[in-house]
């Protein structure tokens, strides 16, 4: 009887997780803020629940984004056949910058939380990363290979460009509607890579 409740609990105790999870998953898609009462609302599940298995927001949505963002490759496959870095590298910036939009009450509260506890930057997702690297592999034996100190600036300019901080800057304080602040990120990421590319002495036509 004994192993048969503790079964029991334990059964229950991972669909109460699983429900918080979900919870948050779909708030997250809204792109409503995203708050732990609110979360636990959805849930069904008081506040005080959700912090036994969550010990903060971070955590939750951590593992609420899990798997939500498709792999750089994945996400990068409209322009797979492209050896344009340009191209490639305006695609990912619109791609991640809608991605963002669409939860971005999760995405502002992962960044609240990275600003006021450092310590909760490694559960930040770092999405951005992965999918420059993939739009920047056309210029890997070029750039990437005369210059890799270049390279490497390149992708630090482009993850402050490619980034939902940027993205908020150009919102919140410039003034701008979403649609205008995706675009001016993407003129900006391709001016970045269009000066990368005459670096490297790459021609900009496919034949990089």
């Amino acid at each position: 009887m004994t192993a048969q409740a503790d079964t029991g609990r334990s059964n229950q105790k991972q669909r109460t997780r699983t429900a918080i999870v979900a919870a948050a998953r779909e708030l997250i898609g809204t792109g409503a803020e995203a708050t732990m009462p609110a979360i636990a609302r959805a849930a069904l599940v008081s506040e005080a629940t959700a912090y036994r298995y969550f010990p903060d927001l971070p955590s939750l949505i951590s593992e609420a984004l899990a798997g939500v963002w498709p792999p750089p490759a994945e996400a990068l496959a409209p322009v797979a056949d492209s050896a344009d870095p340009v191209e490639r590298t305006a695609f990912t910036c619109e791609f991640l910058l809608r991605g963002i939009l669409a939860r971005q009450g999760a995405v502002r509260a992962m960044i609240a939380a990275t600003i006021t506890r450092p310590e909760t930057v490694p559960r930040r997702p770092g999405i951005r990363f992965g999918l420059i690297e993939e739009a920047l592999v056309p210029l890997q034996d070029t750039l990437g290979a005369t210059d890799p100190d270049a390279f490497a600036q390149l992708k630090r300019d482009l993850a402050v460009v490619v980034s939902a901080e940027a993205l908020f800057t150009l919102t919140d304080l410039c003034g701008l509607a979403p649609d205008e602040a995706v675009a001016s990120a993407v003129r900006t990421a391709t001016t970045l890579t269009e000066a990368a590319v005459r670096a490297a002495g790459s021609p900009n036509d496919g034949d990089v």
